[in-house]
């Protein structure tokens, strides 16, 4: 009997362990990319664009964050400020989806359940599937038509969250995207007018802030007093 209790104890504190606490949100902001069209700023969205985050926090430290991303990239020569990009007069826009996974890393203990753990900066480290645009065939008119393509980025970046009423937090963050293709801004060697000359892989950006719901049973590391 006493060893049958003492298995139901473990059980029950197992399963106390386990029940995480999840998020669930979205979250809004400016997007701009970066490669062999327009500017060549680092942080100067010039449009928007939209995320569904869900995130399972394994501790106060560490949380395991998925997201659905679709925005549009700009690019425009006449943004730049290389005047020979000016005299190009280069422009596009690629419409994109993003499916990542990574982690989430707090630089403080972050427990929305507890008085006194309700802020901490963090960074961010994912891998993503980017769905994009690309020119398949060139048209008698000069046209071009579209398939779609696959490739991966790496999003990696830096925010502070903080709890702003109840289960609902907030957080401001900006995020960077290096790509292992050079083709969001339709360059390719395949059409001579799509041939830019640039060797180096595209980049984008996505600056702006986010709102999350957080529910399940609190887990052991919480403060429930």
């Amino acid at each position: 009997m006493g060893r049958y209790l003492t298995l139901l104890l473990f059980i029950c504190i197992s399963n106390n362990c386990l029940s995480q606490i999840n998020e669930v949100g979205f979250f809004i902001g400016g997007v701009n990319y970066v490669g062999d069209v327009g500017r060549t700023n680092y942080i100067q969205p010039n449009d928007y664009g939209g995320t569904i985050l869900y995130k399972y926090n394994l501790n106060p430290r560490i949380a395991i964050r998925g997201s659905y991303s679709s925005f549009s990239l700009l690019g425009d020569d006449a943004d730049s400020e290389n005047e020979i990009r000016q005299q190009r007069g280069i422009r596009f826009k690629n419409l994109i989806n993003e499916f990542a996974v990574g982690i989430e890393y707090n630089f403080y203990e972050y427990d929305l359940s507890s008085k006194d753990k309700i802020g901490t900066p963090y960074i961010l480290l994912q891998i993503a599937a980017v769905d994009y645009q690309t020119p398949r065939l060139q048209n008698n008119d000069g046209s071009y038509s579209f398939t779609r393509n696959t490739s991966i980025s790496i999003p990696f970046g830096l925010g502070f969250k903080t709890k702003l009423y109840g289960k609902i937090a907030c957080a401001i963050e900006t995020s960077f995207r290096y790509t292992f293709t050079d083709e969001l801004d339709f360059t390719t060697s395949e059409f001579s007018d799509l041939d830019f000359g640039g060797t180096s892989n595209d980049w984008y950006m996505f600056t702006g802030i986010s709102l999350v719901y957080t529910f399940g049973r609190p887990p052991c590391f919480a403060d429930q007093r």
